[in-house]
């Protein structure tokens, strides 16, 4: 029970100590961590391939995983200790004023919160002297000083208030009492308040523990997910979310980090890590400590989602009715409704956790002087999934070149494009081994995931091409030491987003600009996209079928362009595709590099294998001179 005593002797102090440790133990976790991916996994993968490698690789991976756990939790420890250490703050200097007050009026405060008074001298001869007495807090209410408190303090017999009736029928003015009601009252409400901070932080408290022998596994981050929700509601008051700069600029994101002292920083990260981690503009190995923790637990959340689902399996066969007789077919079976929507909604589940996976295996996966550290700049649990992931630092590197994928790209399948943009990376340092180069992959935004309708509207475009300009900008804010060089690189739908992006934001910093199999970029001239002609670039396959996509200024039906006689698309081809100019040709202005052929429509039981053809051979060659700053 939280007495006025407890509240006037409580040492903040001790609170705030407890949380320094409980910060100590976080920050070493993650050190532990770091040094367990970048030194140990990575030597061990870079000079054992035996399978006593492999296991050994998967108790250090599931090492990794307990500090980062370890990290989280304790992170979320200290950081309740210090808000019930900030909130208490304010109900201990009220009571402390009440007391103070009640000391100079020469009041007694008793060990149940009631206040005795003095007897009161009338100030006028027509009225009778007071009596001294006893007071509590609002006529007639009860005071309940703690959760629990089974004996609240009722005012003494007798008490009105201020004014009573005298012996002849007169008022008697009580000025000392009304005076203590109120003192009363203050430590009263001091001390309500006080336990309804003490319950809300215990009880969050309580949870913050793990058992004995712990196996950090999806269950368990399914669990810190919930400590962080339940932690996030004690402490709201104490750091808020609405104190985090969301949808600012770069600049001003930087502002607001650099202004906090590296505790704040450390609560913020534990508390709101989504936010933190979606802030263009502060340092990226910020941003990724923050966002993988909301990965693990977003993985950890939606695996024993998944495990629920399928253990709702209906029955997959059901008898056929032939719609012909009305009938049943003897020894037919068919495939249910039912079944086929419970395995629809499994196969969306299980494929948004393999792109998860994909996420953290690359995270955890790096080779000194071969595979880079991976950076998680971005993730969003949102309908297709949003990832952002580096290979390389971008604070640190010389050239930086950040990838946007096009239609059909989401989260199930970002294995092949984390693929591009490791592969990218690899070219680009080759091509110039004196630089360091981060390679990006900018799942930033819902990609169409149709040709038509969705491919075939700008709105998706629209929509991304400001999240692209801010973290395009906050590349540039975050990097350290000198000059970077910056790289653009759309791929179909892609080439429209960032199209877009640097039309409306000509004074972005972006030096170079590629696009591959585009269907447009929203403009009519590279120099529309303020970036130097000669350093936009253009390559679209000649097997590509993005060839054949409509003019506005071609007949309805272009799509079907092979189908249509020979010179007919010829004679229609003004240069202009589905959205502006194509910009492989002279009247865009820009530049064009090699590509190959591709493979043909349908080749390899493909259906358009030459779209994706752009990261092999002579393409991807010449994409990393690009980058690398050496294209001639």
């Amino acid at each position: 029970m939280m007495t006025w005593q407890h509240l006037k002797d409580l040492k903040r102090t001790e609170y705030e100590e407890a949380a320094d440790g409980w910060g100590e133990v976080s920050s070493r976790a993650y050190a532990a961590k770091e040094r367990v991916e970048n030194e140990m996994l990575a030597k061990l993968r870079d000079t054992q391939t035996a399978k006593t490698a492999d296991a050994a690789l998967g108790d250090l991976s599931r090492l990794a995983r307990n500090y980062q756990y370890v990290h989280a939790e304790c992170g979320l420890v200290r950081t309740a200790l210090n808000g019930f250490a900030s909130e208490v703050a304010t109900p201990q200097s009220r009571l402390k004023s009440a007391l103070e007050d009640a000391e100079a009026l020469g009041f007694t405060v008793h060990q149940d919160g009631s206040v005795s008074y003095p007897a009161g001298t009338p100030s006028s001869p027509y009225l009778q002297p007071t009596d001294a007495g006893t007071a509590a807090p609002h006529a007639g209410g009860p005071l309940l000083l703690g959760p629990g408190t089974s004996s609240p303090l009722l005012l003494s017999p007798g008490t009105q208030g201020p004014l009573a009736p005298g012996p002849n029928g007169g008022l008697v003015v009580n000025p000392n009492r009304a005076k203590a009601e109120g003192i009363a009252e203050r430590i009263a409400s001091a001390c309500r308040m006080a336990a309804e901070i003490d319950t809300r932080y215990r009880t969050t408290l309580s949870e913050l523990k793990a058992e004995r022998g712990l196996r950090v596994d999806d269950a368990v981050w399914a669990d810190a997910a919930r400590d962080l929700r339940h932690t996030r509601e004690a402490a709201g008051s104490y750091l808020k979310d609405s104190d985090i700069p969301h949808d600012r600029s770069p600049a001003e994101n930087a502002a607001w980090w650099n202004g906090l002292d590296q505790e704040k920083r450390d609560e913020y990260v534990s508390l709101y890590p989504a936010s933190v981690g979606a802030l263009d503009g502060i340092p990226s190995e910020i941003r990724d400590t923050a966002n993988r923790v909301v990965l693990a637990e977003t993985h950890g959340t939606r695996q024993l989602e998944l495990d629920a689902w399928r253990d709702k399996e209906p029955p997959r066969y059901e008898k056929y009715i032939s719609p012909i007789t009305g009938r049943e077919v003897k020894g037919a079976q068919i495939e249910s409704k039912a079944w086929k929507e419970w395995d629809e909604k499994r196969k969306e589940m299980q494929g948004r956790l393999d792109g998860m996976q994909s996420v953290q295996d690359r995270l955890i996966e790096s080779e000194p002087g071969k595979r880079p550290e991976g950076y998680l700049l971005g993730f969003a649990d949102t309908k297709g999934g949003r990832a952002i992931v580096s290979i390389g630092n971008p604070d640190t590197a010389d050239n930086v070149v950040t990838y946007v994928p096009g239609t059909y790209s989401n989260l199930a399948g970002v294995e092949g494009d984390l693929t591009r943009a490791e592969d990218l990376q690899r070219t680009a340092r080759d091509a110039d081994p004196s630089r360091q180069t981060a390679s990006i992959l900018w799942l930033g935004y819902e990609a169409p995931q149709s040709i038509v309708p969705e491919a075939a509207s700008e709105s998706w475009a629209n929509d991304a091409k400001e999240p692209l300009s801010r973290f395009l900008t906050g590349v540039d804010t975050a990097h350290t030491g000198g000059p970077v060089n910056s790289t653009v690189l759309g791929h179909s739908y892609g080439t429209l987003v960032a199209g877009k992006a640097l039309a409306d934001h000509p004074d972005m910093p972006v030096d170079n600009v590629i696009f591959v199999g585009s269907p447009g970029v929203g403009v009519d001239h590279a120099k529309d996209l303020g970036v130097p002609p000669d350093h936009v670039w253009a390559a679209t396959a000649k097997n590509d079928y993005i060839n054949v996509a409509p003019s506005p200024n071609a007949v309805a039906g272009a799509w079907l362009g092979p189908l249509w006689p020979p010179g007919v698309i010829e004679l229609l081809d003004d240069h202009s595709i589905l959205y502006g100019t194509d910009p492989t040709t002279d009247d865009f202005g820009g530049r064009t590099f090699g590509v190959a052929p591709g493979k043909s429509l349908g080749e390899g039981g493909e259906p358009m294998p030459a779209h994706s053809q752009y990261w092999q051979g002579e393409s991807l060659t010449n994409m990393g001179d690009i980058v690398a700053g050496r294209a001639k």
